[in-house]
């Protein structure tokens, strides 16, 4: 279950976050697909946890968006982590049409539980 913090300048529009919230869950889930954790295509509440957040006064930052995501580790997802994250930026970059993009794939060790 890959969590998904997006942090954004405070020019960038409604539409562009709106659009983000949209196709983030599905491309991220493109971009930790391993065999241990598959994605069928159907996202079910719990699959993705996305959480925006403006940049704050304090914050230092010359990107418009970033974006961390942070999906448990497994050796085959570490294995080609550089091209799932330059994968993921991409997409993310061709959708908001914004110039600054940065995406942060970080895989801990790590469990999860939901009820």
């Amino acid at each position: 279950m890959p969590l998904v913090e997006i942090t954004y300048a405070p020019h960038v529009p409604h539409a562009v976050l709106k659009e983000l919230a949209a196709m983030l869950p599905h491309a991220v889930s493109v971009a930790v697909e391993c065999p241990e954790e598959p994605y069928d295509g159907d996202l079910q509440p719990g699959d993705v946890e996305l959480r925006f957040r403006p940049r704050g006064p304090f914050d230092v930052s010359g990107m418009d968006i970033v974006v961390e995501v942070r999906s448990k580790w497994f050796e085959s997802r570490a294995a080609n982590r550089q091209d799932r994250v330059d994968d993921l930026c991409k997409t993310i970059a061709d959708a908001c049409g914004l110039a600054d993009v940065g995406v942060y794939l970080s895989l801990p060790i790590a469990a999860w539980a939901q009820t």
